[in-house]
């Protein structure tokens, strides 16, 4: 795992080749680890990304007294038969907790199965406010109430007895939705929850839940019906892969005119991201499961129907996922012709355009949500630079500029990829990059 202090140098303008697996889904890693502690029995995850936000989230686990171990590569078990609620209060709890937004899910499994739960405002990326609201109106409505201390920013809620309730969320939230979902699981009656996220990770938890022996329906809807149970068992789970992974290393191949193979990818979960990815000119062949991306001198983005420029915008499941559009945008620099890159979800993810800028790219930054990205075809190759990587995505998008860069590049703040994306340098190098970590 990476300090603060290091740095990646990246030597671009290679072609990569070969294979490459990704790694199990972060956003599900972080809901299916805290979903262990609704039970006192074993339950066995596999498929988990060794990555910083799920090594401190395990951590918090093994604070509060869960029995954790690492039985093979990227399994785990977990038992909370022996749970220290007082852990909640102590320094070590709120420092590790404020650093990772996945702390957050916590707060749902705790009031399910102790009856009370403290958060201190959890962290995370840089990408805009992230409001807590839907979480926490999601807990209240079910019965739970809380309290937030604004000189300590903490937030504390209780219930004697979670009940089952009607929840409208006001916003599709994945971590909310699998928050509020857990907390159902052991309420007193029935719950619906309606305007529920249905990306697959939130699929995934439900049928972990069930496996467990909660009782959901609706899974895959926006309409999550719930029949609280009283106790919950001990489950084997695997995760999926990482579609960001996926998507990111699509994205790799077209940049720097490479033929990857992507393993094992569970072409079935990916939504709508492969034809998002055919838009902008780029081949894929599916064999299997796997995503076998050729070496391509060009790619051209579509125009609609009646000719005007594309505009691709994020949405919640089934829509694009906003993980994936700062990786869109770094390949459109390169394309033929020019895309309208709308980030309707968050505020400051476009704002890493100004160092593409300053790799050669033509990009036009409209407002904080939206740039116009005119492609340069090749003619001129993007060049090297020194930059910072300011959340988990932009990082990797510009780590992706950087591969097919004319020259050297240096990429300050890595920890922020290494959050997200599993020994990333490592793998890349695996396929022909020269991607160096060095310490400032």
């Amino acid at each position: 795992m990476s300090g603060n202090n290091e740095s990646f140098l990246v030597e671009g303008g290679a072609r990569l080749s070969g294979e490459i697996s990704p790694q199990g889904a972060k956003n599900e890693a972080l809901q299916v680890v805290c979903a262990v502690l609704l039970t006192s029995e074993k339950v066995t995850l596999s498929n988990v990304p060794n990555i910083k936000d799920v090594q401190l989230l395990i951590e918090l686990l093994q604070g509060l007294g869960v029995i954790v171990e690492k039985t093979g590569e990227n399994i785990y078990t977990f038992q909370s038969d022996n749970i220290d609620i007082d852990y909640l209060y102590t320094d070590a709890y709120i420092s590790k907790a404020a650093k990772i937004r996945g702390s957050v899910m916590l707060l749902g499994v705790l009031l399910a199965r102790f009856g009370k739960a403290v958060l201190p405002k959890p962290g995370g990326d840089k990408i805009g406010r992230r409001r807590l609201d839907t979480h926490l109106l999601g807990l209240e409505k079910l019965g739970a109430i809380f309290d937030y201390d604004a000189e300590k920013s903490m937030y504390s809620i209780h219930s004697k007895e979670l009940k089952g309730a009607y929840i409208l969320m006001d916003e599709i939230s994945v971590t909310a939705t699998a928050n509020t979902l857990m907390a159902a699981t052991m309420a007193n009656g029935m719950t619906t929850i309606y305007n529920a996220a249905c990306e697959p990770y939130v699929q995934q938890l439900c049928k972990m839940l069930n496996s467990m022996g909660a009782r959901i329906t609706g899974i895959g809807t926006n309409k999550l019906v719930v029949e609280g149970v009283s106790q919950l068992f001990g489950t084997a789970h695997r995760l999926l892969p990482d579609m960001i992974e996926i998507g990111s290393f699509i994205g790799l191949a077209a940049m720097t005119q490479s033929a990857i193979t992507i393993k094992n990818a569970r072409v079935d979960a990916l939504g709508n991201i492969l034809p998002t990815f055919a838009r902008f000119g780029i081949q894929m062949e599916i064999q299997n499961d796997d995503i076998i991306v050729p070496a391509q001198e060009r790619y051209e983005i579509q125009n609609f129907i009646d000719g005007s420029i594309m505009t691709v915008y994020d949405s919640p499941w089934p829509g694009f996922t906003p993980d994936l559009m700062s990786i869109l945008l770094v390949i459109a620099t390169q394309a033929r012709g020019s895309v309208l890159i709308h980030q309707k979800m968050f505020e400051s993810r476009l704002f890493f355009v100004d160092k593409l800028i300053d790799m050669g790219a033509q990009i036009i930054l409209c407002d904080p949500h939206r740039a116009t990205v005119i492609g340069l075809d090749r003619n001129y190759p993007l060049r090297g630079i020194e930059m910072t990587s300011p959340d988990i995505r932009a990082g990797v998008s510009l780590l992706i500029a950087a591969l097919s860069a004319k020259g050297r590049s240096v990429i300050h703040q890595i920890n922020q990829i290494d959050r997200g994306y599993e020994r990333i340098d490592e793998r890349l190098n695996a396929l022909g990059a020269n991607i160096k970590r060095i310490k400032q």
